[in-house]
């Protein structure tokens, strides 16, 4: 337990983006050695900068619902493990917040993830989850990854990313909601959380 514990103090205080950080460093995840759920996402966003708690947006919101679970068990450490490709807020470019900085899943990631020996689903949440988490073997388009789910259950399920700015592509999409939210609800209701 002392080198979980050791990893997870220096995660929280690491500073090797910091220069590129238009808010300066401040990880946020959750993680704990006997989650058996994994949510990966892409970085936090100002509000859960601001915050310090991962998901804690309208994106957040909304995932949970899709998850079919409280805030109470979402931020139950022992239950659901939160690690971002990107701990820190990387600020926000044209179209919207930067892609997460990539020093941190170069230095963190492998070493974090084999500190949770129990996870049995992975939700992947955006493109450079999907490169990393689905070795790059997704379609050339998230639409096309997120209709492939099958190819990466029951181990990892893809997901659009649930904020409010994929309203338009969840109602070009309706079979999503129809089809893979009762999958996900079904399969974590098993976790008997």
């Amino acid at each position: 337990m002392s080198r979980f514990a050791d990893v997870v103090r220096a995660a929280k205080a690491c500073d090797i983006c910091a220069t590129h950080l238009p808010l300066g460093p401040r990880p946020v995840f959750q993680i704990d050695p006997g989650a058996r759920l994994l949510v990966v996402g892409q970085a936090p966003g100002i509000r859960v900068h601001e915050t310090g708690i991962p998901f804690n947006d309208p994106s957040g919101d909304r995932l949970r619902k899709w998850m079919g679970v409280s805030r109470e068990i979402f931020y139950d450490v022992s239950k659901v493990a939160i690690l971002p490709m990107g701990f820190c807020y990387p600020g926000t470019g044209k179209s919207g917040d930067l892609p997460p900085r990539p020093e941190c899943a170069l230095k963190w990631r492998t070493t974090m993830l084999a500190l949770m020996p129990n996870i049995e689903l992975t939700l992947v949440i955006g493109r450079y989850a999907q490169d990393w988490h689905l070795n790059k073997n997704q379609k050339p388009t998230l639409t096309g990854t997120v209709q492939n789910w099958k190819a990466y259950w029951p181990t990892n399920l893809v997901l659009p990313h649930p904020s409010p700015r994929n309203n338009i592509w969840l109602k070009k999409n309706p079979w999503f909601e129809i089809e893979v939210i009762p999958i996900l609800k079904n399969q974590i209701a098993k976790f008997n959380f």
